[in-house]
């Protein structure tokens, strides 16, 4: 790695203007990826919380309804995503910074908790940033789709979602695991029913029974056929 390492030009102009205000469905989705946040991390100390590609800083208005953490701190890639958040206003958030997507702008340890919540299928560089994360936060909280299942197409093509990188749940655990992390929970979760009904209405509530009906009987099968999302907390291996 460089010391020049920073988001490619082609990702960096997809995300500076992708965000425009608030938006219900991130809102929405919001309300489970916190609730997931709470489970796992609630025993652990998370008085400074650090959230790394806020987006349009959906997780941390939750976070800040739900009054998890006393401070929080916030970065983005995207001029329109700092903008927006900043806008909104948030209680409890002490700074939002647009930072270069690698190199993070705090001093070692500074946080108790670190947040990358559906980022790292975005990043060109994970291992540098979860190492980055994991030299200015204690506990980190992952989460990511996965959606390396056997109805993946072969084929990669761009789009303006940007996700360039296709998890399982095996995979990402390595991953973390090749930054000398250490695993501490993993989970395999999916959308709650609000959420499926807002995208697809009554179809989305039978969609959400069939994936919940699945995963119940067997996880490994579910997360062949279908999308859940893998929800992890982890810290340094090396103490």
């Amino acid at each position: 790695m460089t010391s020049d390492l920073a988001v490619s030009t082609r990702l960096k102009q997809n995300y500076d203007a992708y965000y425009d205000g608030e938006s219900d469905w991130r809102s929405l989705g919001a309300v489970d990826k916190v609730a997931n946040i709470v489970d796992l991390c609630s025993a652990i100390p998370h008085s400074r919380i650090l959230d790394i590609g806020s987006g349009e800083g959906a997780i941390l208005k939750q976070l800040s309804d739900v009054r998890f953490g006393e401070t929080l701190y916030s970065l983005e890639i995207s001029q329109s995503a700092v903008t927006t958040i900043v806008q909104r206003a948030i209680p409890g958030l002490k700074e939002c910074q647009l930072f270069d997507g690698y190199h993070i702008p705090y001093g070692d340890r500074k946080f108790d908790l670190a947040i990358l919540s559906h980022v790292l299928e975005h990043v060109e560089h994970p291992r540098k940033l979860l190492q980055e994360t994991s030299r200015v936060a204690d506990y980190i909280f992952i989460e990511v789709p996965l959606e390396d299942t056997f109805r993946m197409k072969p084929d990669y093509i761009f789009d303006s979602v940007g996700h360039i990188n296709f998890y399982s749940r095996k995979t990402i655990r390595r991953l973390i695991q090749t930054c000398d992390l250490q695993i501490l929970f993993q989970v395999t979760t999916h959308s709650s029913p609000p959420m499926y009904a807002y995208h697809s209405g009554r179809k989305g509530i039978l969609k959400y029974a069939v994936k919940e009906l699945l995963l119940r009987a067997s996880e490994h099968l579910a997360c062949r056929l279908f999308t859940y999302h893998s929800s992890i907390v982890c810290t340094r291996a090396s103490g």
